[in-house]
């Protein structure tokens, strides 16, 4: 994978390796978890959003409590 990719966290993550990062590649959006660089998911922006959309009405809050 290109070095040059820039992997973006969430503010609450805070700054343990305790996070899930994004990032755009190639037309990709691609997720990783920190303590894990080498695993890669790769999705595309119209699914993404659509996860991102059920994030915020609140369909995953039952995954953090």
């Amino acid at each position: 994978m290109n070095s040059k990719i820039k992997w973006q966290k969430s503010s609450f993550s805070g700054s343990g390796a305790q996070c899930v990062e994004v990032a755009e590649h190639n037309g990709a959006i691609l997720l990783r978890e920190s303590d894990e660089p080498n695993a890669i998911t790769t999705t595309n922006r119209d699914k993404f959003a659509a996860f991102i959309a059920g994030i915020k009405a609140g369909e995953f809050d039952h995954f953090a409590n």
